[in-house]
């Protein structure tokens, strides 16, 4: 069996600052990898794949679950409204910033979600 390898400090050096932003969002370690929390709940958690490959899974509007669905490669779909997104260096920070604010205001709190000006 392969292992998972650890992600990046790259990486978490361009995750942490975008997640870091958002009120009462907590950094810990996953089953594999590393997760960011509010609330008791999920909003994205990175980690490295058997295949070697790093991915990172959030949540998305039923609408956009189905765009990324339809995308294909680099996104996936998990199931209900969690996706996916395999990180490599073509992956578009902003992008990446973006998808996360988004799914930071669907999980936290509306009182903290209200906090969060969504691009």
């Amino acid at each position: 069996m392969a292992r998972r390898p650890d992600v990046p400090p790259a990486l978490l050096e361009l995750l942490r600052p975008v997640l870091a932003r958002f009120p009462e969002c907590v950094e810990e370690d996953a089953w594999t990898g590393v997760r960011w929390r509010v609330a008791g709940r999920t909003v994205a958690h990175v980690f490295g794949g058997e295949d070697q490959l790093f991915r990172i899974t959030f949540r998305a509007e039923p609408d956009e679950v189905m765009a990324f669905r339809h995308l294909g490669e680099p996104y996936f779909v998990v199931g209900g409204n969690a996706v996916g997104l395999v990180v490599d260096d073509a992956t578009d920070p902003d992008e990446l910033a973006e998808l996360l604010t988004d799914s930071y205001c669907l999980q936290a709190p509306e009182r903290l979600a209200a906090r969060v000006t969504r691009p």
